[in-house]
């Protein structure tokens, strides 16, 4: 190390008298030296290295920080707490690379610098390979939509349960997101289908149409299975007899049109208009029925959509489903952008699952 220790009088002039330019050019040197021997030093060489660097940056321009933090951030050996300073620098350019790649940063440095720092740091860490639980908490509480989309889509990070209860919250009503969730193999079974559950319509047709062979037969497992377990909790089954006759009547004379969908919803004939539903869409009558008394109106958007009917018909119908729960008007505005969103080849595609008895509950 006499080369290293020759170097110390230069570095004293550089912090005493030296300009910027005079420490940034000695800090190249040490730098230089240090890639040039690092993968025959020993622990207390690099700590003489990290003494020499640390006094060196706490007085350099942030460009030639970001410079050392290029060079140093992949070595298994840099001086510990020269990345742990630049790790937590300030400036993105500085910080990012050794928040991406270096090895020399530990768990609680990582979810300090994630509890504390800017977005773009934790959209730095999240590329990082192995993240820990205790990291991944962090980003996924604190990190906007690019951080948390960018970590669920990082298949060596691990997750708790609860960071995966908050990554399900998140992508319930986030496609993208919700995308990158489901593609997870580690999600826990019963987090799952809790995501398939809790998504939007729009959501769960995107993970459909995502999803590989193998994992859209899981997904309709998981559909089918939840239909069986509300069919099991469902008061007795309506007698739709009268409704059906009339209506299938209606349709042999070519008069059940959309307008007459319209009028059956509007007279709170409910019956006539689970009936009508079921024979436009040939949906059968007792899933149409339990579909039109789940908790939110997506079912009726993707029903009516698939029929081709236009937005005011889909609003009639739900305000029959919403019946006096005194909740229409944040209903609607919601169903309204959903409806829009919605195109019929999705919405037919779900048709077309629940045509076969599955009816789950979007």
């Amino acid at each position: 190390m006499a080369a290293a220790r020759s170097l110390i009088p230069e570095i004293e002039d550089a912090l005493q008298r030296g300009d910027a330019q005079k420490r940034a050019e000695t800090l190249r040197r040490i730098t230089a030296l240090f890639l040039d021997g690092s993968a025959h030093f020993n622990e207390e060489q690099v700590r003489l290295f990290d003494d020499v660097l640390l006094r060196l940056i706490a007085e350099i321009e942030t460009k030639a920080r970001a410079e050392l933090s290029r060079r140093l951030a992949p070595l298994g050996n840099a001086p510990h707490q020269v990345m742990r300073r630049l790790a937590g620098d300030d400036e993105i350019s500085v910080a990012g690379p050794v928040l991406m790649q270096s090895p020399r940063l530990e768990t609680a440095d990582l979810a300090r610098i994630a509890s504390s720092k800017s977005q773009a740091h934790l959209f730095a860490i999240s590329y990082r390979k192995n993240l820990d639980e205790a990291v991944t908490d962090v980003l996924v509480d604190r990190g906007n939509e690019d951080v948390v989309l960018n970590v669920a889509g990082n298949a060596t990070a691990r997750f708790s349960d609860s960071g995966y209860s908050k990554l399900v919250d998140r992508a319930v009503s986030d496609g993208a997101l919700a995308e990158a969730v489901a593609r997870r193999p580690d999600i826990p079974d019963r987090l799952f289908r809790e995501l398939l559950v809790r998504a939007t319509a729009v959501v769960q047709q995107r993970l459909l149409a995502a999803a590989r062979p193998e994992t859209q037969a899981e997904i309709h497992h998981v559909m089918a299975r939840v239909s069986d377990e509300v069919a099991s909790q469902a008061q007795p089954v309506r007698n739709f007899k009268a409704a059906i006759d009339r209506v299938r009547g209606l349709n042999r004379e070519g008069l059940l049109d959309e307008s007459q969908v319209v009028e059956f919803a509007r007279t709170k004939a409910y019956d006539e208009t689970v009936a009508a539903l079921s024979e436009v869409t040939e949906v059968p009558v007792d899933i149409v029925d339990r579909l039109m008394g789940g908790e939110r109106p997506d079912p009726v958007l993707i029903l009516c959509k698939a029929a081709g009917y236009s937005w005011p018909t889909a609003k009639n119908v739900i305000l029959l489903r919403l019946g006096n729960k005194g909740k229409a008007a944040p209903t609607l505005d919601a169903a309204s952008v959903n409806f829009d969103k919605l195109s019929m080849s999705t919405a037919q595609r779900v048709v077309r699952f629940w045509q076969n008895g599955q009816g789950q509950i979007p």
